[in-house]
């Protein structure tokens, strides 16, 4: 998605009330790459902090304003480098060996269920799946969700605050029972940090889209195969793209038709945010015209957004160990049933969904997308370069 040519003005600086963004938030616009009235000898001039400031308030969605600053690289006080220092030698070596000892108890459950099970290939060449089967089956979602929900407690998460809107309430007189609840084809979720796929995992246990990559990493790679992902060389501009396309949507209808498939889990924002914002949806989960099932993830924070936004991999996962408590609360919405009109146009389906997901998820509606979020790291680290 490539910015607007247009000017547009950016939008008022959030205010962060308790690590959330304040409702009074505008609808964040897409930035100005470059401003007319600012020549390049002013802006060299121009202070490094403000020009940080400049840019997370152009680029709202991804910004991070945490006690750590951007890119986890901010200054921090006495009192929270002491207790850095002391989860590092505590808290962090703990963590990781019951994290490790965690991956592989489900690596190991994996390899026995995988035992003599051919792969299936579909959306084009590449890594398959293991499509599992009885015992096999029951053996990975049983233990893969149990063990899931003990990486998360790993993790800090210690307690996940669930509120179910999926079920009416049994005393409303006015609610029609009798009409059964139509079963999803496809979970999407507002994409906020890696911990998405674990609670996911421990909730659900869906199959996902995800990097191919993925299925050569070590003890992961089998993981994945046996959560069903379909695997996709995202830079790659190949033709295989309608393959992955075909199998996303043969899936989705598969898991709508038959009670014992897999639903598939999807993020329609394509790229994660910093949790207060929802970035235009994808069509890619909608195509299939089945129901849909919305899931909104929050994570409250006092120091630590456990938003993955502009930072490299080990430095969150380090400070996520850090925190001695994380806070997770989900809301589950209602199974969407599309419309006729919504089925036969996948765009109008996804934004209803997107809208709906906002408002209840007190969530600020941003058009930037994926193009912008690079634009806005490369300047950052072009910036903390300098400084």
């Amino acid at each position: 998605m490539a910015p607007n040519d247009a000017a547009t003005t950016a939008p008022s600086e959030p205010v962060s009330v308790g690590g959330r963004m304040s409702s009074e938030d505008t609808v964040a616009t897409r930035p100005l790459l470059s401003s007319p009235s600012t020549s390049p000898s002013a802006a060299s001039t121009m202070p490094v902090q403000e020009s940080i400031e400049e840019l997370d308030r152009r680029y709202a969605p991804y910004a991070r304003r945490d006690a750590y600053g951007p890119m986890g690289l901010g200054p921090v006080g006495a009192a929270e480098a002491f207790r850095l220092a002391f989860a590092a030698v505590v808290l962090v070596p703990l963590r990781v060996v019951a994290g490790m000892l965690v991956l592989v108890v489900y690596y190991l459950v994996c390899r026995v269920c995988t035992l003599r099970v051919e792969e299936e290939r579909e959306g084009g060449e590449g890594d398959g799946y293991a499509r599992l089967e009885g015992w096999r089956r029951e053996g990975v979602v049983r233990c893969g969700r149990a063990l899931a929900r003990a990486m998360l407690f790993v993790f800090g998460f210690y307690w996940i605050r669930e509120y179910d809107c999926r079920f009416p309430d049994a005393e409303d007189e006015h609610v029609d029972h009798s009409k059964e609840i139509e079963r999803p084809g496809a979970i999407v979720s507002n994409h906020v940090s890696y911990v998405d796929i674990l609670y996911h995992m421990s909730a659900s246990f869906p199959s996902f889209v995800a990097k191919r990559s993925v299925a050569r990493l070590p003890l992961v790679g089998l993981i994945s195969k046996c959560l069903g992902c379909i695997f996709v060389q995202r830079e790659s501009k190949t033709s295989d793209f309608k393959g992955v396309s075909g199998a996303v949507i043969e899936r989705i209808q598969r898991a709508h038709q038959q009670k014992n498939a897999p639903m598939m889990l999807l993020f329609p924002e394509g790229t994660t945010t910093n949790g207060d914002y929802l970035l235009p949806f994808k069509t890619g989960a909608f195509l299939a015209k089945a129901p849909v099932q919305p899931v909104i993830l929050r994570y409250p924070y006092k120091r630590f957004n456990p938003a993955w936004e502009s930072m490299t991999g080990a430095r969150h996962v380090f400070l996520l160990l850090c925190q001695f408590v994380n806070y997770l609360e989900v809301i589950h919405l209602p199974v969407y049933d599309p419309s006729e009109q919504e089925k036969d146009d996948p765009k109008l389906y996804a934004n209803n969904v997107r809208k709906l997901m906002a408002v209840e998820g007190n969530l600020i509606l941003s058009e930037l997308g994926l193009a912008e979020k690079r634009v806005y790291h490369a300047a950052l680290n072009g910036l903390l370069c300098q400084s």
